[in-house]
């Protein structure tokens, strides 16, 4: 039996300054993932994708990402995603300076 579909953003990384970005319902690509759309029809998601990836002189690495929504837009469900909203690990700087 197929699974059910859950909630998904498109994520990537800026191709010039490896930032994470989500796509958002307006096609511009954010560093905050709580603008991302929150996509919750897997035809809508495949497309959002295919347009994601052809975008190849903005960004590189675009995927699906699992999301739910969230108070202020949409939230990260699984860890990984959770550290992407944070940026780099090595050191505090960029999103971290701010935590």
């Amino acid at each position: 039996m197929p699974s059910t579909f859950t909630p998904k953003v498109v994520t990537a990384n800026d191709l010039l300054e490896g930032d994470v970005v989500w796509l958002t319902a307006d096609d511009r690509w954010s560093r905050d993932m709580r603008e991302a759309e929150l996509i919750d029809d897997e035809a809508h998601a495949d497309i959002r994708l295919l347009e994601a990836q052809s975008q190849r002189s903005v960004v590189v690495g675009a995927y699906l990402a699992d999301a739910r929504p969230g108070a202020t837009g949409p939230e990260p469900v699984h860890f990984r995603e959770m550290f992407r909203t944070r940026g780099p690990s090595n050191y505090a700087h960029g999103k971290q300076t701010g935590i």
